[in-house]
């Protein structure tokens, strides 16, 4: 994109994985903002989870301004918070548990009065969710709990490992079996809050089936939204649902730090592998998120683990790595987009990214739309082209085209500037603003050819495959040209 939007001489290839970062208050400065946005964010995201409603739109605004001023059409996620399953207070703030020691979870106990004997519970269901012999985990499991008994409002346990446990931290049961519904009551005004700011994705936390997903669809369509629906996959009962769930949504987010404390660590890397596999077979994006580059909201330079970890999702295929903390809270939020920027183009350079260019000849294709976007990908390449461009009115078939990785930049050309953002989190895909002087059969690609030229993107004599439509609309492409370079 940033040789896209500077035109001039031929630049290199984009980077093809995108990056989502996290706004909060170590962004929230113009200047910081900006340079974010520069750096290499092509997607933020809004936490629902802290601030108040208004602080997001105040966001939103300065993210719109700064796109604007950098000629980048930057996606906007909204995350939304999903159940609270968490512990209340404590009176000194934090307590430290010691293995072996009993500890209760009380969900009548007063919220401000929290020991380390007992803590309220702000998840009213906790009691008849769990029975003795469960093991539950505070703290992202940093703290874990064998379950004695249930009497009542309280769930009585003993440590089993201990250490500082402070306010609020969150809970979650091994193997999973939480019942809280996915879209609270506060879940519902944050929806509207978001469609009403005009955001380009909502997410939607801890979904353990497709129903849930479809519920809030119905309530973005309800409150005269079109927003592209996120499912973040933090359940463990969320993974026997995964082919339904992804069918269900727009996108998928590997939400790592609850789904790893629910199935444990060792299970994590082959369910990542998986959910990012399902979601490109299902023509979806996908996220991977957490813990990308933890250490670098205190230090300026990444681990290598974490730099091998950022390497290995986009050699995995995922459409986008993501920043939490690191960049809404973190003392280095432009460098770590630096740093993330470096890991992605160096992981691409490798060529070691997952094969998914073999397309099976025996399948059947639905939709017209589909079959021009198989054929394309096909032909590119094995004709070793330089460029695909899709002329696009919902950008479904760039989409289609950057499932196959065939690591050849694939140009997104569209009118419509809620497209442009939704697709400025696809991978491989890089969104241009183009509106064509007239819909006769040549003159659209025409135009398209030249203006790519004169920005540098395409070189005289490239190889180029074209997809457009004969007609508007979503699913209308159906004509594929090859064509050269003027």
């Amino acid at each position: 994109m940033i040789g896209l939007e500077c035109g001039g001489m031929q630049t290199p290839p984009p980077r093809s994985t995108k990056i989502l970062a996290t706004l909060g208050p170590a962004t929230d400065d113009p200047a910081v903002l900006h340079r974010l946005i520069a750096a290499g964010v092509d997607v933020v995201r809004l936490n629902y989870s802290h601030g108040k409603p208004e602080d997001q739109a105040v966001r939103v605004a300065a993210v719109r301004r700064v796109g604007e001023s950098l000629q980048r059409h930057v996606g906007i996620l909204a995350d939304l918070q999903g159940p609270k399953i968490r512990i209340e207070r404590f009176v000194g703030g934090h307590v430290e548990l010691e293995e072996g020691a009993p500890f209760a979870l009380d969900t009548h106990w007063p919220k401000t009065a929290g020991t380390a004997e007992v803590v309220g519970c702000a998840y009213e269901d906790l009691p008849r969710d769990v029975n003795a012999g469960d093991t539950l985990l505070l703290n992202d499991g940093a703290i874990t709990l064998k379950v004695d008994s249930v009497r009542g409002s309280r769930v009585q346990c003993t440590v089993v490992l201990g250490g500082r446990l402070s306010d609020r931290k969150g809970i979650n049961k091994l193997g999973g079996g939480l019942s809280a519904a996915a879209l609270t009551d506060a879940d519902r005004e944050h929806l509207k809050h978001a469609v009403e700011l005009d955001v380009d994705f909502i997410a939607i936390s801890f979904p353990r089936s497709a129903q849930d997903m479809i519920d809030a669809r119905e309530l973005i369509t309800a409150a005269g939204g079109r927003q592209a629906l996120v499912a973040k996959i933090e359940r463990a009962e969320a993974l026997s649902e995964l082919s339904a769930i992804v069918a269900a949504s727009d996108v998928v987010m590997v939400a790592r730090g609850d789904l790893g404390v629910e199935i444990g660590d060792a299970e994590l890397p082959g369910w990542q592998k998986k959910i990012i596999r399902e979601s490109r077979e299902q023509n979806r994006m996908v996220i991977t998120a957490t813990q990308m580059m933890e250490t670098m909201i205190n230090n300026p330079i990444p681990t290598r683990a974490e730099v091998l970890d950022v390497a290995n999702a986009v050699m995995d295929g995922t459409d986008a790595v993501m920043l939490s903390a690191e960049t809404a809270t973190g003392k280095y939020p432009v460098k770590t987009v630096e740093a993330m920027v470096r890991v992605c183009q160096g992981a691409e350079a490798a060529e070691l990214v997952t094969e998914r260019h073999a397309i099976n000849l025996d399948s059947h294709f639905r939709e017209t739309d589909e079959a021009i976007a198989m054929a394309t990908s096909w032909t590119a390449r094995h004709m070793h082209a330089q460029a695909i461009v899709a002329l696009t009115e919902s950008g479904a078939t760039a989409l289609m085209m950057s499932r196959t990785d065939t690591r050849i930049p694939i140009y997104a050309l569209t009118q419509h500037v809620a497209t442009l953002r939704r697709m400025a989190l696809c991978r491989g895909v890089h969104p241009v603003p183009f509106v064509p002087t007239a819909l006769e059969t040549l003159k659209p690609t025409t135009e398209a050819m030249e203006m790519l030229a004169a920005r540098g993107v395409l070189s005289s004599g490239d190889r180029v495959l074209l997809t457009k439509g004969d007609f508007t609309g979503p699913g209308g492409t159906n004509a594929m040209k090859i064509l050269t370079a003027p």
